[in-house]
């Protein structure tokens, strides 16, 4: 049996503990990202908020482990892994094929072990019920870098060492698969929650797709639009800081 030692390692980064905190964020990466991307929201927390950077495998120091293949299964396995950490109230928060993945932890935690989130935060992508027919993860290499320079997700010099870039390839193809080929499963309505966030300019959700998750709760919706593209996240941090805090720490 796994010990809860053994599930910190490979799936929770703590970067700043906060043992005493309120509450506890978990923040899910996008396609192709890892949990070293929530160290500054982990840094900006208060300390009434404890964050939880979730490590996906195949990635980093997971690197040499396969790859989910599908955000079901990254479901399946990441929920039993959150229930030890649902002492406290827990927000979810997910950012691109996080948001999905949140979506489906949420159901998973409401229907198998009676945890209701305090919040699900989704970021930069459309609701379960707005498929879309999208095969990046069929393209080359080379398309699929090209559509990581379209997001502005990773940093340009690191696109542009290609050798490191190729390194990371696998998982990024795997990623894309796993959120490409994601088909929603109707079943019953959240019952925590719902916040969408979206940016204006994105090319990958519309905000009317955003504002579809309004579907998937019975409980209080909010939508917020911000200027920018699919990552208008790097550009209205202290916003997006501020919202996280506040649903972290309300009653």
């Amino acid at each position: 049996m796994t010990t809860l030692a053994e599930h910190d390692r490979l799936w929770i980064r703590r970067y700043h503990p906060r043992p005493d905190a309120a509450a506890r964020l978990v923040c899910l990466p996008h396609a192709g990202g890892s949990a070293t991307f929530y160290h500054p929201v982990s840094a900006s927390m208060p300390e009434s908020v404890d964050v939880l950077a979730v490590q996906y495998p195949g990635r980093q120091d997971r690197r040499q482990e396969p790859c989910a293949e599908s955000i079901q299964e990254l479901a399946d396995r990441l929920t039993p892994v959150l229930l030890p950490w649902a002492d406290r109230p827990l927000v979810l928060f997910g950012h691109s094929m996080g948001a999905t993945l949140g979506f489906e932890v949420a159901r998973r935690l409401e229907r198998d072990h009676g945890v209701v989130a305090r919040a699900l935060v989704v970021s930069a992508r459309r609701a379960p019920s707005c498929p879309r027919d999208e095969s990046v993860h069929l393209r080359d290499d080379d398309g699929l870098i090209e559509e990581m320079r379209l997001l502005s997700g990773t940093d340009s010099a690191i696109l542009d060492d290609i050798e490191l870039i190729r390194m990371a390839l696998p998982a990024i193809r795997a990623d894309y698969r796993a959120a490409e080929t994601y088909v929603y499963e109707p079943g019953p309505n959240l019952r925590c929650p719902v916040v969408a966030l979206v940016g204006d300019d994105d090319p990958k959700v519309t905000v009317e797709e955003a504002r579809a998750w309004s579907r998937h709760t019975d409980a209080p919706f909010a939508h917020r639009v911000f200027p920018g593209g699919h990552f208008y996240l790097t550009d209205h941090q202290k916003q997006v800081l501020d919202l996280l805090a506040e649903k972290a720490v309300e009653a």
